[in-house]
This record gives C-alpha cells, sequence and structure tokens, in this order.
C-alpha cells in the first residue's frame, strides 16, 4: 500500500499530462494548410516537436508530482492544481487557434498568456519545491522559441481570415 500511496501522485499526473498533450495534439492538423505556410530557415524539423512536447510534458508531470507530494498545506495543493490547469486550458488553447481554427495570429496573442502560465508555474512551485520548478525551464525555453516562430509565421504569412 505504501508503494501505491508514494507512486500515485506521479503515475496521476502523467496520466493528466499525457491527456492534455493528446487532446493538443488532436487540435494540432499538419495538413496541407500548414505544409503551405513559409517557414523561417531557422525552424526546427517537424518531426523534433513530439520528442520535444513528450519531454516537456514528462518533466511537467514529475514537477505536478513533487509539488504535490511535497506541498504541506491544502493552499499549497490548490495551487500546484490551479497552476497546472490553467498551463494545460492555454497550451491546448494555443494548438486550437493556430492548427484548427488556423489564426497563428490569434495564437500569437493567445501565446503571451501560455508563457506567463509556465512562468507562474516556475514562480508558484518554487516555495513548494526548488526542483519541481525548475523541472519547468525547458518548458518555458520552448515555449519562448515557438511564440518566436509563431511570430514569425504570422509575419511570413499574414494576414489571416
Amino acid at each position: 500500500m505504501r508503494f501505491w500511496l508514494r507512486w500515485r501522485p506521479l503515475l496521476v499526473a502523467l496520466v493528466v499530462s499525457y491527456a492534455t498533450a493528446g487532446i493538443g495534439g488532436a487540435f494540432t492538423d499538419l495538413g496541407p494548410w500548414y505544409v503551405a505556410l513559409r517557414q523561417p530557415d531557422w525552424k526546427p524539423p517537424d518531426w523534433a516537436f513530439g520528442p520535444i512536447w513528450t519531454l516537456i510534458f514528462t518533466l511537467a508531470a514529475v514537477s505536478a508530482a513533487m509539488a504535490w507530494q511535497a506541498s504541506e498545506y491544502a493552499h499549497e495543493r490548490r495551487r500546484v492544481l490551479v497552476l497546472f490547469a490553467l498551463n494545460a486550458v492555454l497550451n491546448v488553447t494555443w494548438s486550437a487557434l493556430f492548427f484548427t481554427l488556423k489564426r497563428p495570429d490569434w495564437a500569437l496573442m493567445e501565446w503571451a498568456g501560455l508563457w506567463l502560465s509556465v512562468v507562474a508555474l516556475i514562480v508558484g512551485l518554487w516555495p513548494i519545491s526548488r526542483v519541481a520548478a525548475l523541472l519547468n525551464l525547458p518548458y518555458v525555453a520552448w515555449v519562448t522559441i515557438a511564440g518566436v516562430l509563431n511570430q514569425a509565421n504570422v509575419a511570413l504569412n499574414g494576414p489571416f481570415h
């Protein structure tokens, strides 16, 4: 029983994290519209996005589980849940705006909220678990790169209707 209690937060976090990735992935269509977009020369290859996001979602799940287990008070656990839930919603929304609605311009505006939500994860988790907070540094780095790429897509392909 002790084994389950120790590992349950990580298993739950992994399931929720990968479910979030799956929902975002369902909104991601690399079909003709996306292929026709002009891309900057420095854009990473499409095959790299899957492994990068898998690593980020895995680190986020480990971060969530660590912060949950390190939380001493109910308000800290609520903070962990709210921060990760807000981030998940913004992550999925970005994919829906960019790929499903084909509005990189709207996605760029929403990107600011996504980026701030990752910073909020780092800042909000810091007092609970510094390691959990630091596990989100690759996430903020990747979302920063994604935002610059998003801005390049808007500049190279806009306006969008």
